[in-house]
């Protein structure tokens, strides 16, 4: 094999033509599971298509409420379109060799995406908590210049923090092993194939972790612990139940998303103690089905979405079938 040699720091950094990716290779049946993620992509892509259309359309959407529930939408359209079509490249046509540069390329949008993920549903619990604890301010605390803020600089500091732990796997030599047990380039697996010093990566990869997972869990957890507290205080029954019933649902796509993560990143990480196999379809589950789900638990259901996409699909029926 030829590599590409660069300097850095006056020792030599051995770059490789490229990866090969070669999770699922042991799986039975495993065109079966990608003809399911062909189907929860077509299912991302309408669904979510459709929310934003019907936001984007309607002046009455453009809310604070509206405004975090789009970004969500964008996200897991994102967060899909990097990951599955790729996958089903990769491992339904055979062809699993990546280039090393499109290789830190598709890790930076993946990691761009799903971090992204974290703090959109960061986002919607803020909300929630303001919408609900502080019913006679939620107006003027929660305005659309506050939340085009709040999401710009969630978006700032995710692309601050991916950008530099995705450049410094530019600093590691790899002379050895070139095979990816995962369904991407997925950081970790990539950064223990290197011969040279990994620390850093490693330091880098645990404090992403911690920062943009536990603490956007904590903060959503903290989030719901407050609104309980709010809700059993109201003094009527169907105040409470009309205040948690706007929650459920939002609990539902936060949980799907962060605990199968947690529970991954948590022992595959520090402990390595998950099965290659299975750590791989965990992750590739938990990272394709919340986009998909998103939108059909969540912001479809919400009443001023529903109305307004019934109608968009009414009116955009073919004649013969409005007869």
């Amino acid at each position: 094999m030829l590599f590409l040699r660069t300097v850095f720091n006056s020792s030599v950094i051995v770059h490789p033509p490229g990866f090969y990716i070669i999770g699922f290779q042991s799986f039975p049946s495993v065109n079966i599971y990608f003809i399911f993620l062909a189907f929860v992509y077509v299912v991302t892509v309408l669904f979510n298509g459709l929310l934003i259309i019907v936001i984007v359309i309607n002046r009455s959407l453009h809310t604070p409420k509206f405004l975090a529930v789009i970004n969500l939408a964008v996200i897991d359209l994102c967060l899909n379109t990097c990951t599955i079509p790729g996958m089903i490249k990769i491992f339904l046509v055979q062809d699993n060799f990546i280039p090393f540069n499109l290789c830190l390329v598709q890790m930076f949008f993946y990691y761009i995406f799903a971090t992204s993920e974290c703090y959109a549903l960061t986002i919607l619990a803020y909300d929630r908590l303001v919408a609900i604890c502080f019913p006679l301010r939620h107006n003027s605390i929660n305005t659309v210049r506050s939340m085009c803020c709040i999401i710009s600089i969630t978006w700032c500091l995710v692309l601050g923090s991916i950008t530099y732990s995705t450049s410094i796997m530019t600093n590691l030599s790899f002379c050895n092993s070139v095979r990816v047990f995962s369904y991407f380039c997925d950081y970790a697996p990539v950064f223990r194939l290197a011969c040279n010093d990994n620390s850093m990566q490693w330091s880098v990869g645990s404090f992403l972790s911690i920062v943009n997972l536990a603490v956007p869990f904590s903060f959503i957890v903290l989030s719901y612990v407050s609104i309980l507290v709010t809700v059993f205080r109201m003094k009527t029954l169907d105040r409470r139940l009309k205040a948690l019933a706007t929650c459920v649902e939002h609990i539902i796509i936060v949980a799907i998303f962060f605990i199968p993560i947690l529970v991954i990143f948590t022992i595959g990480f520090y402990l390595g103690a998950i099965p290659p196999d299975q750590r791989v379809l965990s992750l590739s589950m938990a990272s394709c089905l919340p986009p998909c789900i998103n939108p059909i638990v969540y912001s479809l259901k919400t009443k001023e979405i529903k109305t307004r996409a019934l109608a968009l699909v009414r009116k955009n029926k073919p004649i013969g079938l409005k007869q």
